[in-house]
């Protein structure tokens, strides 16, 4: 781009921001504005984009944007030749009011044809007027950027407020914005570029801190400054993840600080989505030491830690142990000189909602898991699949089942009381208070009322995995349960077709069958999937549509999820491949219903694409299943050694026997990886029958007899996966 460019700076000052969005309509900002300047030849190749957002501003800084753009040559498509001219070749009215539309001088109609191109467009001739295309100016430009990236913003609620009189530009006295505007900011370089949105006009000055700013307003001398200007005189350090990174400094800071101080170590508790939300909270970070009284650790940590972070954006701090202790920190917006203030009120702030937490607790122990269970019959569940009540005793018949099936009575018993308790805990003050405590306060409160610490583990682990990358349930019991619970959920909904749609699945039903396969790949349970769709169906008793078709190609669907996203076999190196979706679909193909040797078989077709024989023997596959697709009825894999003529058919039959044995105990094993090596002998055999014999021989017995042959050979090599969709 030959022209002469400065750096750009846009920034809208707003009311404060939901801080949950604050990130995307930051990016979402400055990704629109360099979009729609690129698109209108403003910005050189190399322009660099450099987002920024606040609490109370979205910016954006944009590199190398030129004043005005180049001009440029148009070619526009006016109409057909035979529209456009007569038969004499002169202008027909049509073409000359076309040509006046654009601008065109048409006072010599001859001299405006003269000027026009023909180019062959399709079978017929078309006329095209060329003309050269004033650049836009940044002025222009940018105003049209602006109007339309902020009418493109993902604003979660729209809110509408009136212009204070006297302040409003021509046309403006009512605006609709996620925020009330107070003020434009754009430079282009150290010149202010003039622009309107919102009822407002652009300057080159911006608000700073509410409390901490030196002056006010903060003036920007050049684009470049803006971010050092508004830290040194504004005290806000306007990038998102400079702020962020600066939080999280901080944290790190107070709590080794701390450590050194009280001769213990001290940890602030992960959590990503509270330093972002804490970031757009915030334009001037200070990080505080906090604490509470030591009384309040009797209650589970979970619940103080979710109520702080939760209610109050604190950040607890944990022990080498991992465990809760009695100080947090506070991420202020302020830097007073004595800040003892700050950090009573804090402290004074928190003591309601642990002192809520431990009334809770210690209310909700007052009755036990087991009095509860009465009061399921009173929770709808879901209006056509009846009660908490009547779910609870559909997932107890499938765990009982279950528990039998893969250990003893005292598993199917274990299993039994755990999903009979597993949803109590919905009914206690504390769940009802944090949602998110659900199976976790299960687990407390069983313990508390003496149950085997393997149910109580079953009723804390049952809903997981909860998210991706959660770990699946601790022990068998809580595994048995959480199946059985996500496997009803499931054949349920599907049942009465509450089936996902697009990227809706209000029931997380594609989270439930992750889950599912989660735990049967984990665990290596040996569970074949329809049958295990039959006995949760056959526990609704009629009451529901057969799900079992959509629900079987609804796992299927997942498991491509799965093993595309997710997983991947450790090769020598221990590192982790990622398996294609050709070789996902070569497994999915069989159509497998014990999900806990996929892995494996993936492994194998792994390891067998990389064999030199492999894409002939697959060739070979695929070539053999046309051959048998074409004949009328099925043809049984039988062979009739008399009926072998040909020396290629010969050997390929004693081939194919030379490996059965071994071939057949590999499967039986589960050593998938060997048995589809035993296959690379066959290439040769293989070949050698496709080169020197006509399988579909004139004589009817020797041509059903090698298609017998034929037969065989393909169910020898797809009993693993269907080698035939690794052929190129």
């Amino acid at each position: 781009m030959n022209m002469t460019t400065k750096n750009l700076l846009v920034e809208l000052f707003v009311e404060e921001l939901p801080p949950k969005a604050l990130k995307k309509l930051g990016d979402a900002f400055a990704d629109g504005l360099h979009a729609q300047l690129k698109a209108q030849g403003l910005c050189a190749a190399d322009s660099v984009l450099t987002a920024f957002a606040s609490p109370r501003r979205l910016a954006a800084h944009i590199t190398r944007v030129a004043a005005q753009a180049p001009d440029k040559a148009v070619s526009q498509k006016l109409m057909p030749v035979a529209v456009g001219l007569d038969a004499a070749g002169l202008a027909t009215p049509a073409l000359l009011k076309k040509l006046q539309a654009l601008g065109a001088d048409v006072s010599d109609p001859a001299a405006a044809v003269a000027g026009l191109k023909r180019v062959m467009d399709g079978k017929a001739e078309a006329l095209f007027y060329e003309s050269n295309q004033t650049g836009a100016t940044l002025t222009v430009a940018l105003n049209n950027a602006l109007t339309l990236t902020l009418g493109k913003l993902p604003i979660p609620k729209m809110m509408s407020y009136q212009l204070e009189q006297g302040c409003e530009l021509p046309g403006w006295s009512s605006v609709s914005f996620v925020r009330p505007a107070h003020g434009l900011l754009a430079l282009h370089g150290a010149d202010v570029v003039s622009i309107e949105a919102l009822g407002l006009k652009a300057g080159n000055s911006t608000q700073g801190h509410r409390f901490e700013a030196k002056v006010s307003p903060v003036v920007i001398a050049h684009a470049d400054a803006y971010a050092d200007t508004l830290r040194e005189q504004g005290a806000v350090i306007a990038s998102f993840a400079e702020r962020r990174d600066e939080i999280l400094k901080k944290l790190v800071f107070a709590a080794t600080w701390l450590s050194h101080d009280r001769s213990s170590n001290y940890h602030v508790a992960e959590s990503a989505d509270l330093l972002d939300e804490v970031t757009a909270l915030v334009e001037h970070p200070n990080v505080l030491v906090c604490e509470f009284e030591e009384d309040f650790l009797v209650v589970p940590q979970e619940c103080l830690i979710l109520t702080m972070k939760a209610n109050q954006k604190y950040f607890p701090l944990l022990n080498d142990q991992g465990n809760l202790t009695n100080r947090f920190l506070v991420v202020s917006n302020i830097s007073p000189a004595d800040t003892s203030a700050v950090i009573l009120g804090n402290e004074r702030v928190i003591r309601p909602r642990l002192a809520d937490a431990k009334f809770f607790f210690d209310q909700d122990r007052k009755k036990t898991l087991e009095s509860r269970v009465e009061a399921l019959a009173r929770v709808v569940y879901h209006n056509k699949l009846g009660t908490q009540g009547e779910r609870s005793e559909r997932v107890r018949q499938i765990a009982r089942t279950l528990g039998q099936q893969f250990g003893d009575d005292l598993l199917s018993k274990q299993a039994d009381t755990a999903a009979r308790l597993a949803k109590t805990d919905l009914l206690t003050d504390m769940v009802g208070e944090f949602p998110e405590l659900q199976g976790i306060m299960g687990g407390y409160y069983a313990r508390n009322d003496g149950l085997a610490e393997d149910v109580a583990i079953a009723i804390e682990d049952h809903y997981k995995p909860r998210f991706a990358g959660d770990s699946i349930p601790r022990n068998q019991v809580g595994a048995i349960v959480a199946l059985a619970d996500k496997m009803e959920t499931l054949v349920g909904m599907f049942g009465v077709g509450n089936l996902p749609t697009g990227d809706k699945d209000p029931f997380a039903l594609r989270r439930h069958a992750l889950g599912v396969i989660r735990i049967l790949q984990e665990t290596e349970m040996p569970v074949d999937l329809v049958d295990l769709i039959d006995l949760v169906k056959d526990v609704f008793q009629n009451s529901i549509n057969d799900p079992s078709k959509l629900l079987l190609d609804f796992f299927y669907d997942r498991l491509r999820v799965y093993f595309q996203s997710t997983r991947g076999v450790p090769n020598s190196t221990k590192e982790y491949l990622c398996y294609t979706s050709i070789e996902i679909e070569a497994v999915l193909a069989l159509s497998p219903r014990n999900l806990n040797d996929m892995e494996a078989r993936l492994s194998a077709v792994w390891v067998f694409s990389s064999l030199p024989e492999a894409p002939a023997l697959a060739a070979a596959n695929k070539r053999v299943g046309n051959i048998l697709k074409k004949v009328d009825g099925v043809v049984q894999a039988t062979v009739n050694p008399a009926l072998l003529t040909e020396p290629a058919e010969i050997a390929l039959q004693n081939a194919i026997d030379s490996i059965a044995d071994k071939h057949a105990a590999t499967l039986a094993s589960g050593n998938y990886a060997e048995n589809l090596q035993l296959l690379a002998s066959l290439k040769a055999p293989v070949d050698n029958f496709f080169e020197h014999v006509m399988v579909n021989a004139e004589d009817p017995q020797i041509r059903a007899n090698r298609l017998g042959l034929l037969a065989t050979l393909h169910q020898a090599m797809n009993r693993v996966a269907d080698l035939s969709k690794l052929a190129a």
